[in-house]
């Protein structure tokens, strides 16, 4: 089947990255595979077909064109409507990071299988510019801090997420209002909005300085580098108090990687 011609002629070939999670889909746009020239962020939605998801994704290549796609994903049941988008508009099939991809990273894990390559990915970036032993933070639907050894993947830990936190509490107390993530004017709140933005936001930054404090003791690494991204990232890093890097191209940057690692080929 030949492929659709897009709406407008695109003209420069990039190499596109493609992170699809829970709640955000992240796309990176290289033109010389070594940098990211633009990023995008979308809505995860879970049953869009391709041809629904060519509406937006059709927008972002009108003056580009992909070379070829590496994509992470999380949300299996996108994988086909993402095969099938890129095969129809470019005739192009991606390379989805899982078993047989090169990464350059060991997993020591009871079923390897199991671990997101959302979290290889940020690994893979995080040791290659942060050092070989490092803990990654990412914040999206999941919290999760990730610790790398050598470049070899050694442990994880799973806790909710700031939207999922604020979700569940909603849900389950009447009486409490919707509010937006943002950081109070003030950590004792005195209305209700302004009290459930401190729980959460003050919260979740205190429980990853703690979990970060307990993960360097245990470890007895007072100095692991530590990186934090993820789309909560941003909102939360400035309430941290241990030591942090804030790198939010982090899993875009490790697909990049991945991408070199396998001589530049889709499969």
């Amino acid at each position: 089947m030949p492929a659709k011609p897009l709406p407008e002629k695109a003209v420069k070939p990039m190499l596109t990255l493609i992170d699809i999670g829970n709640t955000t889909i992240s796309i990176g746009l290289s033109e010389d595979h070594a940098k990211i020239d633009k990023t995008y962020k979308i809505n995860t939605e879970k049953n869009k077909s391709s041809d629904e998801y060519a509406t937006t994704l059709n927008i972002l290549f009108k003056t580009t064109t992909p070379s070829h796609v590496i994509i992470s994903s999380v949300v299996p049941e996108l994988n086909d409507v993402f095969r099938e988008y890129f095969h129809d508009w470019f005739d192009i099939t991606p390379l989805f990071l899982g078993q047989g991809v090169k990464t350059g990273i060991k997993i020591i894990s009871d079923n390897p299988k199991e671990v997101g390559s959302d979290l290889i990915a940020n690994i893979v970036a995080a040791t290659e510019f942060y050092g070989k032993t490092c803990l990654v933070v990412d914040l999206g639907t999941a919290t999760t801090f990730t610790y790398a050894e050598n470049a070899t993947l050694k442990g994880v830990i799973i806790a909710a997420g700031l939207t999922t936190s604020k979700n569940a509490l909603i849900s389950k107390a009447s009486l409490l209002p919707q509010i937006e993530l943002e950081i109070p004017n003030k950590l004792l709140g005195t209305t209700s909005a302004e009290c459930i933005k401190s729980g959460l936001m003050y919260g979740h930054a205190s429980m990853i300085d703690g979990m970060i404090a307990r993960i360097k003791k245990q470890l007895g690494n007072p100095a692991l580098p530590v990186i934090m991204t993820g789309g909560h990232a941003r909102l939360i890093y400035p309430l941290c108090e241990q030591p942090i890097i804030l790198d939010e191209r982090l899993i875009l940057n490790g697909l990049m990687l991945i991408f070199q690692r396998n001589l530049l080929k889709p499969s």
